[in-house]
């Protein structure tokens, strides 16, 4: 297989920065955001900024089609990638490709930012540093995505914790420097011990091959002893189950969440606690195959944890956003198990329930939003018999509700029923117990919808109540129609992503052996596997399994 597929075009390159150009651009344009102000004149000004982020932002999103469009779905290996000499005394270069396993988180993001700039409407203060950190925010989430060198994508890594920083410590709630600081010490500690692990992983391959390079494709020919590699992937690993966030490390989520406006909390949910289960994909997992298999074991362990926890937890909550906040916890616990059993099914699904979850969770944070700047409060006691006084919002809500559930029909139900069907056949016994988590969440979900849409209704507090907006509208609809698109056509989906999973399950393998060979190692588990690849379509194949 064939890892790079070198294309001349510029274009990964002006969809990663686009956003950087116009929050640039941005901070050119004059106005005056002060109170005091004549009102008029500040909304305004304020129109005419999320007029120019929203272009900025569509635009970057028609650049992400137009990846999707140029895209061969037929074929596992990098495509479109650029590559040019950074640093080239260390070695490092300016690589960017992109795969099945990318393509879509991409799509993802530069669909959820327009649908970000939309909601904006709730900040009120100091509007164009919000959106210029968004913008800059997602020019580092596109850049982790489509990094193949490792110094690089540790640069994106590390530049997405800035504009969340400010975006919570500035436009958070009562306790946004507390949520702030928490998010801050746990993701740079994760990322310190990311960084060791990666200059020792440059280091050992210096060592034996005399050149310097942090490249992706050159350091998966780095050979480890066995206690080396253990090291090395505790490090990575860490990083990334911090991002995810994986039990124990999820402390700092809800937190950020529960202070985060609501388009940070969109794009933390949708984006950003993806990247450690794409880190664990795209690097750990490559470079430290034979850590992985002895690890896959206690992370699966970890990951039904958080699913059973996350749910128990959410379920007991009396913030609407809390509890949104704990799910994603749970949720995301499926995400890791999916990858963990690596097989091409759960492997597949865990992708796919990723974009789920930016899909339904976002849509939930942007409809707490709305509750919000409404009647100030996410208490769960505040409401009741909504459905009365906001028949739009309640169908609304009922929909992603049951999206968040995994009803059949909806996206939610494909990524789960994938995860679930290929993890069992890997860890009976942890799947088992991650059904609960099933139970649990539509337990938690329907029971909230209960309480807030039905019931008596206060005329006092909510008899008045206002329906979504148009401009609400606007963020709610297009998450609305992919719900069910995704849950009625996901072989679209499905088929890009198939050859690049695939192709990574094989690579993870052939690594294993080779590091085997070298170490004198053998009757691996994964070392007696054929190599056997299957579709997530063909139901008679048995998927691949690593023995525990």
């Amino acid at each position: 297989m064939e890892f790079l597929n070198v294309n001349a075009s510029h274009l990964l390159t002006l969809l990663v920065f686009a956003p950087t150009l116009g929050a640039l651009l941005m901070c050119v344009l004059r106005g005056d955001e002060r109170p005091e102000v004549n009102s008029a004149l500040r909304n305004s000004y304020h129109a005419r900024l999320r007029w120019f982020a929203g272009v900025v932002t569509l635009v970057t999103f028609a650049l992400s089609i137009l990846v999707l469009w140029v895209f061969d779905s037929s074929s596992a290996s990098m495509q479109l990638v650029e590559s040019y000499a950074w640093i080239p005394s260390f070695g490092v270069t300016y690589t960017i490709g992109v795969d099945g396993i990318s393509l879509f988180l991409i799509v993802l993001t530069t669909f959820l930012m327009p649908l970000v700039v939309v909601t904006s409407r709730s900040v009120k203060q100091n509007l164009k540093g919000y959106l210029v950190n968004m913008l800059f925010l997602e020019t580092a989430m596109l850049g982790t995505f489509v990094a193949l060198d490792v110094f690089l994508f540790y640069v994106f890594w590390e530049l997405m914790l800035f504009p969340m920083y400010f975006l919570i410590g500035i436009w958070g709630g009562k306790r946004r420097i507390y949520a702030t600081m928490k998010f801050v010490l746990y993701t740079v500690v994760g990322s310190l011990l990311m960084l060791v692990a990666l200059l020792a992983t440059v280091w050992l391959y210096y060592s034996q091959t005399g050149e310097v390079s942090f490249l992706l494709p050159d350091l998966l020919s780095t050979r480890f002893l066995l206690s080396v590699e253990c090291w090395l992937f505790a490090a990575f690993a860490l990083a990334f189950a911090v991002k995810v966030p994986i039990f124990p490390f999820h402390t700092w989520l809800p937190d950020a969440h529960v202070e985060a406006p609501t388009g940070g909390s969109v794009i933390l949910a949708g984006v950003l606690l993806k990247m450690g289960l794409y880190g664990f994909m795209r690097f750990a997992y490559p470079l430290f195959p034979r850590a992985a298999e002895l690890f896959a074991p206690y992370i699966a362990t970890l990951a039904v944890i958080g699913i059973v926890y996350g749910a128990l937890v959410a379920w007991a909550q009396t913030d609407i956003k809390k509890l949104v906040a704990y799910s994603s916890v749970s949720h995301l616990g499926y995400c890791v198990l999916g990858f963990v059993a690596f097989n091409a099914v759960s492997t597949s699904g865990s992708i796919y329930q990723m974009l789920n979850h930016g899909i339904s969770t976002g849509a939930l944070f942007i409809l707490v939003g709305v509750l919000y700047d409404r009647k100030h409060t996410r208490e769960i006691a505040a409401y009741g018999g909504l459905t009365k006084v906001v028949p739009v919002f309640a169908f609304l809500f009922l929909v992603f509700t049951l999206s968040s559930i995994a009803l059949p029909l909806t996206n939610g139900f494909v990524g789960e029923f994938l995860i679930l069907l290929g993890s069992f056949q890997t860890f009976e016994k942890h799947t088992m117990v991650a059904v609960l988590g099933v139970i649990l969440g539509a337990a938690y979900m329907l029971t909230l919808y209960l309480k807030t849409m039905f019931g008596e209704l206060d005329q006092e507090k909510n008899g008045d109540l206002e329906d979504v907006r148009p401009h609400e509208l606007v963020a709610l609809v297009p998450l609305l129609v992919l719900v069910f698109y995704m849950g009625i056509f996901p072989q679209s989906i499905l088929r890009t992503m198939e050859p690049s999973v695939n192709a990574m399950i094989a690579g993870v393998e052939e690594r294993h052996r080779s590091l085997n060979t070298y170490e004198g190692v053998s009757g691996s588990a994964m070392a007696r596997l054929g190599t056997q690849r299957i579709s997530v379509f063909n139901t008679d194949a048995k998927p691949l399994l690593l023995s525990h």
